[in-house]
């Protein structure tokens, strides 16, 4: 057993495409590999300039084959047997003769011995090479000419191929394989000659080069840790920065640098966001948390320190100073001086301007505090996770209650996408919305409508953090509920991966925010508010689009899809959506809950079961025309289980009803759990179908009761199993 070692050598590989690349060329050459070559383990690697594979453990040859080859007739012309035996390689002796359905034939067994694995190294690693897919690439040089030119991200500079000590050769577009590379840079000069895959990383390493990706982020965080812990300072931990300088140095060298402290009157997040995204800093905070003016550069080069930090201070200078410049200019004008403009901005085509936009959020915003649509939520409520199982809080009287949050949601909405035509937002586009906090308290506005400002966009994603104060709260609904509602007036709704307005995203975040916050939001009559809001005289818009329910089918597949990672399964969300008339998510997966709770029960589980017999037997005769509503007459129950079902039903019934109303859905399953002795005893000793038409009429009647009382909680047919 032998190691391997592929290494392409190229131009700067950019560094958001490296981790791909490695794991594309591993996942590639063990494809290759597989049912070829044994081996025990793979391994890839990028640095800015390279792409490596390392097979450990390669066999020396491949698996033998037997290939299996069916020729003429046994007693076809000579000459036809002459030509296979000379196909195959054989002896006419050693030919097979078989009997088929169709005659006497003439069978080769041909067995080859494994080819031994350079050669067949060879031949993989052109295709491996021309077919590697870049989300961008380019041709190069002379060859560029062609059509068929190898592409790849940047030119291809050189191929090491060692099988053990061995040269594997081959060529890829002009390059022949060998064993010399080359190291950093500018730390080293002259080729690299690399003895095999054992010492591959070792050799390299003496250039200056670290092949490994987690070594050399591993170098960054540490040194960057150490350098502001010697400064005195904290490093604000950034993952992917880190990965991203490991991804720009081959021989990462962290160092910390200073900035003039005047540039710190400027928002720390406009700060941080230039230094992270424009020059790859981290950035430092002091012992009181504040921003430090000062910065954690990462060289690809060592013995120059103080050229390279005055450097990057003098290039970060340039940077901060720009965005002071901005910055200062909108804090002369005022936030409230940029909302006009919003009129110049095209929101869509068809839905008009963002000023436009802004004024219906606004009216939203202020109907969703006035009308109760959603239920209270004090300042300062601390309110439970998305996953609590506990019954639902009933309505309350509005976000926050009273005239003057409703002044501030209103306020706030107008005031929301203001900081859209500042300078600050048009050379930092990240920082929408922290831009527009900063200047309404610049501007004397209340904190918790400058906090709206910033919160009403989130969440943007997967994680991120939901707004709960209760101006916030009612913006951010506000803002998503119309975007939500406008596109689908247009019948501009996502399809398949289709979503080019991000509809997808303005669902989740309405679900995770009223989830988050346990707020009674009826949403399909926020939905057809905001539809109103738009279209106040044009009845047959708003029918069109709430017909048929389509908004709330779109909330609840993304509710599912919300909920599948809290181990929530679809099809229970299914059982309670289809009883209809739920529009409240707080009260809907409450009983979800519940229900999911109950069904990994023993009780849950078998009730299950005898809902599934009776709705079958139901249906089946339901299909023939017949209709059963429950009515049983007490005085055709004849069998003792009957007896006991009728009597169970009417106890548990009411119960599970009345449990239901008040929305306490675990004192509905346990009701419900006590169906199940008498339901299993039923279908133990009762025949449904009696000879006796009234007999079989009364018993169908009593599972069409037992099915009704089911269906008071969920409509069991929906739930797998």
């Amino acid at each position: 057993m032998t190691d391997f070692l592929l290494e392409l050598l190229s131009e700067e590989i950019p560094a958001r495409m490296q981790r791909a690349a490695a794991e594309q060329l591993r996942t590639r050459f063990e494809a290759a590999l597989a049912g070829r070559v044994p081996f025990d383990a793979l391994e890839a690697y990028a640095t800015p300039r390279r792409l490596v594979v390392i097979a450990r453990g390669l066999a020396a040859a491949g698996a033998a084959t037997s290939e299996e080859r069916r020729g003429p007739r046994a007693d076809a012309p000579a000459g036809a047997i002459e030509g296979f035996l000379r196909s195959t390689g054989l002896a006419r002796d050693q030919l097979q003769e078989r009997d088929t359905p169709k005659g006497r034939f003439l069978y080769a067994v041909i067995d080859a011995a494994g080819r031994a694995a350079p050669a067949l190294l060879a031949e993989l690693i052109p295709g491996i090479v021309r077919d590697f897919d870049w989300p961008k690439s380019m041709r190069w040089g002379e060859a560029s000419r062609r059509r068929d030119a190898l592409r790849w991200v940047r030119p291809l500079t050189g191929i090491v191929a060692l099988y053990g000590a061995d040269v594997v050769a081959c060529e890829v577009a002009g390059l022949a394989s060998g064993r010399s590379t080359c190291g950093h840079r500018f730390l080293h000069s002259g080729p690299v000659e690399i003895a095999d895959a054992a010492s591959y990383a070792a050799t390299l390493h003496a250039a200056h080069v670290i092949v490994d990706p987690a070594e050399r982020a591993r170098i960054i965080t540490d040194g960057a840790h150490a350098a502001a812990t010697a400064a005195g300072l904290t490093l604000i931990d950034d993952a992917a920065l880190v990965a991203e300088n490991a991804g720009l140095t081959e021989w990462p060298v962290p160092l910390l640098g200073h900035f003039d402290p005047a540039f710190l009157k400027v928002p720390r997040e406009i700060i941080q966001l230039t230094m992270r995204t424009n020059q790859k800093y981290f950035a430092c905070v002091d012992s009181a948390g504040a921003l430090a003016p000062a910065f954690v550069c990462v060289a690809n080069i060592a013995g120059a320190d103080a050229a390279v930090i005055a450097g990057n201070r003098k290039v970060l200078a340039a940077r901060l100073a720009a965005a002071r410049f901005f910055w200062d200019a909108d804090l002369k004008a005022g936030l409230d001086s940029f909302r006009p403009k919003l009129a110049d901005i095209v929101f869509h085509e068809k839905l008009g301007t963002v000023a436009d936009k802004v004024d219906r959020v606004a009216k939203l915003a202020r109907w969703l505090v006035e009308s109760g649509a959603v239920g209270s939520l004090p300042p300062t409520a601390s309110p439970g996770g998305e996953g609590e199982q506990n019954a639902p809080s009933p309505p309350g009287e509005g976000v926050g209650g009273g005239p003057a949050f409703a002044d501030l949601a209103e306020r706030a909405a107008r005031l929301c996408k203001a900081d859209l035509t500042t300078a600050t937002v048009g050379e930092f586009p990240e920082v929408q919305g922290i831009a527009g906090r900063y200047l309404a308290l610049a501007a004397g506005e209340d904190p918790q409508v400058a906090d709206a400002i910033c919160d009403h966009y989130k969440p943007v994603g997967q994680g991120d953090d939901v707004p709960t104060a209760p101006v916030s709260v009612a913006v951010a609904l506000a803002d998503k509920l119309d975007t939500l509602a406008q596109f689908f007036r247009i019948g501009e709704r996502p399809t398949g991966s289709r979503d080019p307005f991000a509809l997808r995203r303005a669902a989740l975040g309405i679900i995770a925010t009223v989830l988050r916050n346990r707020l009674r939001l009826r949403t399909e009559a926020a939905f057809e508010r905001a539809l109103g809001i738009a279209t106040p005289n044009t009845v047959a818009d708003m029918g069109n689009v709430i017909g048929g329910g389509q908004f709330w089918d779109f909330l609840v597949d993304r509710l599912k899809v919300q909920q599948r990672e809290a181990g929530v399964r679809p099809d229970i969300i299914d059982a309670v959506f289809a009883l209809g008339g739920e529009d409240d998510l707080v009260r809907l997966l409450a009983r979800v809950h519940a229900l999911q709770a109950f069904l990994s029960t023993p009780d849950g589980v078998n009730l299950l079961a005898g809902y599934k017999r009776a709705a079958n037997i139901l249906r089946i005769e339901e299909a023939k025309g017949e209709a059963y509503d429950g009515s049983v007459d007490p005085a055709r129950l004849a069998e003792p289980a009957e007896v006991a079902l009728a009597a169970t039903l009417d106890v548990v019934l009411p119960e599970a009803q009345a449990a239901v109303a008040g929305e306490d859905f675990a004192a509905a399953m346990t009701a419900l759990s006590r169906l199940r002795p008498a339901v299993d005893a039923f279908f133990e000793a009762v025949i449904v179908n009696a000879p006796d038409p009234a007999l079989r009429t009364n018993r169908l009647n009593l599972l069409a009761r037992f099915r009704a009382a089911v269906h008071s909680v969920a409509d069991f047919a929906k739930i797998e199993g």
